[in-house]
C-alpha cells in the first residue's frame, strides 16, 4: 500500500472566499477531510463525493473530541495510504494547535504538508473596518492567546509588558475572560479609554461587532459568544470610516436559493459578494433522461433540421455532450440557425465557440417565438432538445405556422428528497427572501413544505421570482411575489434583490 500524507490546511476566519488556491486543491483530492467547527460548511462542496468527512469538534466544551483522539484518526488514516486534508479554522499554526498536530505525525512517521491559512487575528478586524497596523497610529500587533486566565499563578503571558505595549492587541477566544483580561490590563498601565472592539463570526453576514473602550467593552460585549476575536488600540477608532463589510447591500440578509444546487454557482456567489447569507434548498435535481436513444436519433438525421432552438443552458451542455458522443463536433452545425432563450444558453454555445442567431429581448418562450419574427415557417424542420416536462408553446406555434416540429427529451427534472427537519433547520431562522428561478422550482418547493406550511413558512419573506412566467406559477400556489426581475436572467434577480433591500 502507497503511504498517505497529511495536509494541515487553514480554511480561513469564515468567509470561503479566504480559502488559499493551494488549499483549495488539497480540499479537492482529499480522500478524507477532518474538519472543526470554525470551519465553513460551504468549503465541504470543494471535495470529491466520496471523500470521507469527520467533524471533529462542534460548539460546545462537551461535544469536543480530544487531541490525543484527532491526531490518531489522521494518522490511522494515512496508514490506510489515504491523502488526508485537516481542515483548520484559520492558520493551523496561529492559535490552531497546528504545531501539536505535526509533531505527532512527525512522531509516527508521516509524511505531512503545512498549508497556511488567512489568520483571523488580521483578517477577521479588517472585515470589521478595524486595521491591525496604521503608519500613522501603530506599527506593532501582538497576537494574545485569550483563553489563559489572568489570575492563575503561573501564566506564561507578561501582562506587565501587554499593558505597558503601545501597538494592537488581538485577543484569540478572550469572550469568556475579557473581564479579567481587561482589569489586568488597566492595572498593569493600559489606558481605560484605550478603543476596543469584540467581533463575533468575522468575515461572515452574521457578523456582530461590539465597541467600547478597554474599560466598558467587557459590559459591552457580555452577549457575544464565541467564537470573537477582540481587538485594542488606537486602530479601533478607524472602524467608522473602513467600516466596508457591513456596509455592502444585502450585509445581515438571509436569502434562500431553490435552484439545482450544481447550477446555484452564479446566484449564490452574486449574493454572497453584495454580502448576503445564502442558504440553499435546492428544488429541483438535473438527471439525464431514462434513455439517449430520441436524442441521439435526431443528432444522426442533423442535416434535416434548420433550425435548432434551446431553452435552457441544461439543453445546450447535454445537446454538445452526445453530438460529442456520435463522434461530431460543432461543425455539425454549419448552415442551422440557432436560437436559445436567453443569454445564459448562448453562453453556453459560445463556450465551443458557436454563435447563436436568434437571442429573444425577453428571455421567455413567448421571446424566442417574437425573434423568428414574420418568417414563412412552412415545411421548415425544428430541433428542440429539452427537459421532459417544458411549456408546449413554442412548439405548438411552430406547428401551426406550419412547421415540422420535433422534440426531444434532452434531460429530466426531479425533485429532490429533503427530510421534513433538514427543511426546518434551513429555514431557521426564517430567511428575508426566497428566490424562484423557474416554475417547477416554486411548484416542488411547495410540495417539499406541504401546502399546510407553505404561507406560514414563508410570512414575512420576500419572494423573489426571476420572471412572469414563475410568477404566474408562484401565484397559482397562492403566494404573493414580491419582487420580479425586470430581466429573466441571475443578474436581473440579483438586482431587483438589492434595489428592494436598499429601499429598506
Amino acid at each position: 500500500m502507497a503511504p498517505g500524507k497529511v495536509y494541515l490546511v487553514g480554511a480561513g476566519p469564515g468567509d470561503p472566499g479566504l480559502l488559499t488556491l493551494k488549499g483549495k486543491q488539497v480540499l479537492e483530492r482529499a480522500d478524507c477531510i477532518v474538519y472543526d467547527f470554525l470551519v465553513n460548511r460551504d468549503l465541504l462542496r470543494l471535495a470529491r463525493a466520496d471523500a470521507e468527512r469527520i467533524a471533529i469538534g462542534r460548539r460546545g466544551a462537551g461535544d469536543r473530541i480530544r487531541q490525543s483522539d484527532i491526531t490518531q484518526i489522521l494518522i490511522d488514516r494515512a496508514r490506510e495510504g489515504k491523502l488526508v486534508c485537516r481542515l483548520k479554522g484559520g492558520d493551523p499554526y496561529v492559535f490552531g494547535r497546528g504545531g501539536e498536530e505535526a509533531q505527532a505525525l512527525a512522531n509516527a512517521g508521516i509524511t505531512f504538508e503545512i498549508v497556511p491559512g488567512v489568520s483571523a487575528g488580521h483578517a477577521v478586524p479588517a472585515y470589521a473596518g478595524i486595521p491591525v497596523t496604521h503608519r500613522d497610529i501603530t506599527s506593532t500587533v501582538t497576537f494574545i492567546a485569550g483563553h489563559e486566565d489572568p489570575e492563575k499563578e503561573s501564566s506564561r503571558l507578561d501582562w506587565s509588558q501587554l499593558g505597558t505595549c503601545p501597538g494592537t492587541l488581538v485577543f484569540f477566544m478572550a469572550v469568556r475572560n475579557l473581564p479579567r483580561i481587561t482589569q489586568a490590563l488597566i492595572e498593569h498601565g493600559r489606558d481605560p479609554a484605550t478603543p476596543a472592539a469584540v467581533i463575533h463570526w468575522g468575515s461572515l453576514p452574521d457578523q456582530k461587532v461590539a465597541e467600547g473602550t478597554l474599560g466598558d467593552i467587557a459590559d459591552k460585549a457580555a452577549e457575544i459568544t464565541s467564537p470573537a476575536i477582540t481587538v485594542i488600540g488606537d486602530v479601533v477608532k478607524l472602524r467608522g470610516q473602513l467600516n466596508w463589510f457591513e456596509h455592502l447591500p444585502l450585509f445581515g440578509k438571509r436569502i434562500a436559493i431553490t435552484r439545482a444546487r450544481d447550477q446555484a454557482g452564479v446566484l449564490r456567489d452574486d449574493l454572497t459578494a453584495l454580502g448576503a447569507e445564502v442558504i440553499e434548498i435546492p428544488t429541483i435535481e438535473i438527471r439525464p433522461p431514462d434513455s439517449w436513444e430520441p436524442l441521439d436519433a435526431a443528432i444522426r438525421r442533423l442535416e434535416e433540421f434548420q433550425y435548432l432552438l434551446v431553452t435552457s443552458a441544461n439543453g445546450v451542455r447535454n445537446f454538445l455532450a452526445r453530438l460529442a458522443v456520435s463522434g461530431r463536433d460543432v461543425r455539425a452545425l454549419k448552415g442551422i440557425t440557432i436560437g436559445a432563450i436567453g443569454p445564459a444558453t448562448a453562453a453556453e454555445f459560445a463556450r465551443t465557440g458557436v454563435k447563436v442567431d436568434l437571442l429573444p429581448t425577453e428571455y421567455v418562450a413567448e421571446g424566442l417565438l417574437a425573434a423568428l419574427g414574420d418568417r414563412d415557417l412552412r415545411g421548415i424542420a425544428f430541433l428542440i432538445p429539452r427537459a421532459r416536462v417544458a411549456r408546449d408553446l413554442v412548439p405548438r406555434v411552430l406547428e401551426e405556422r406550419g412547421a415540422r416540429v420535433e422534440v426531444v427529451e434532452a434531460y429530466q427534472t426531479v425533485m429532490p428528497e429533503i427530510p421534513p427537519e433538514e427543511l426546518t433547520r434551513l429555514l431557521t431562522p426564517p430567511p428575508d427572501a426566497i428566490t424562484f428561478t423557474s416554475s417547477s422550482t416554486a411548484t416542488n418547493f411547495a410540495k417539499l413544505m406541504g401546502e399546510d406550511r407553505l404561507a406560514e413558512t414563508l410570512r414575512g419573506a420576500a419572494i423573489a421570482s426571476i420572471g412572469p412566467i414563475t410568477s404566474q406559477a408562484l401565484r397559482k400556489l397562492g403566494l404573493t411575489v414580491t419582487l420580479e426581475a425586470p430581466v429573466s436572467t441571475m443578474a436581473g434577480l440579483t438586482s431587483v434583490l438589492r434595489e428592494f433591500f436598499s429601499r429598506g
